[in-house]
């Protein structure tokens, strides 16, 4: 029996379109490496995306930790499309290979600009949240795993102290910020630059997280392993 999965990322609520296809875009890489599923993608912030969901469709949330969004807004979405029952698993943020992608694109990053990486300090970007300290706690545990392998590690956040324009001012050249963000929609394209701008960062911006190429592996994986264990 083929199951249904359904991606979900939150999108971007004033232009919904764009960040509608990336996640489609998204589900289509990782469709041929789950063939025994039907993989689709969706974002909270389009009309009607989470309908194709129903009650035996297995969620996977594209979202950096298990705050306010996966345990209540998902939820209740997934209610009014009808499908109350949907096995909603952890999201991306909670992969267990995390922490080793971040490191190896930092590690990356510095070996192309000809970096010791023992000499480079690392800016974590993350979301941050008025609302639970889930988001910023998985973002500092990343930044507290990084932090052996560099100079230094600190964070910076969109919605709480301490901001990203804060944490960045006065960072040398030989830094690396690197976006812990699942897609590439506003915070990335508009509220990271002005924040990084607005503290003078002259180091290495590199792509969010959510859109490094072993991505689209490690979700086939957490799919897999879930439908393994479906009845």
């Amino acid at each position: 029996m083929v199951r249904n999965v359904l991606i979900v990322a939150h999108g971007q609520p004033g232009d919904p379109a764009p960040q509608q296809r990336a996640i489609e875009a998204l589900a289509a890489r990782v469709a041929p490496l789950v063939p025994q599923a039907c993989v689709r993608g969706a974002t909270l912030a389009m009309p009607g995306a989470l309908d194709r969901a129903d009650d035996e469709t297995l969620i996977y949330p594209l979202f950096m930790a298990t705050g306010w969004f996966t345990r209540s807004e998902l939820p209740r979405r997934l209610a009014l499309a009808g499908a109350p029952k949907a096995r909603i698993l952890p999201p991306f943020g909670s992969d267990p290979g995390l922490p080793a992608l971040c490191l190896a694109l930092i590690a990356q990053a510095a070996e192309t600009q000809g970096w010791p990486l023992a000499g480079t300090r690392l800016l974590v970007a993350a979301h941050g949240s008025g609302r639970s300290r889930a988001p910023s706690e998985a973002a500092r545990r990343i930044a507290a795993g990084l932090a052996p392998y560099a100079a230094a590690a600190t964070c910076g956040f969109i919605e709480e102290a301490p901001f990203i324009a804060d944490a960045a001012r006065d960072l040398p050249e030989r830094a690396i910020c690197l976006p812990l963000f699942a897609t590439q929609a506003e915070h990335v394209t508009d509220d990271l630059p002005a924040a990084l701008s607005q503290a003078g960062f002259q180091g290495l911006v590199l792509p969010p997280v959510g859109l490094a190429p072993q991505v689209p592996a490690m979700i086939a994986e957490s799919i897999k392993a879930a439908l393994s264990k479906r009845p």
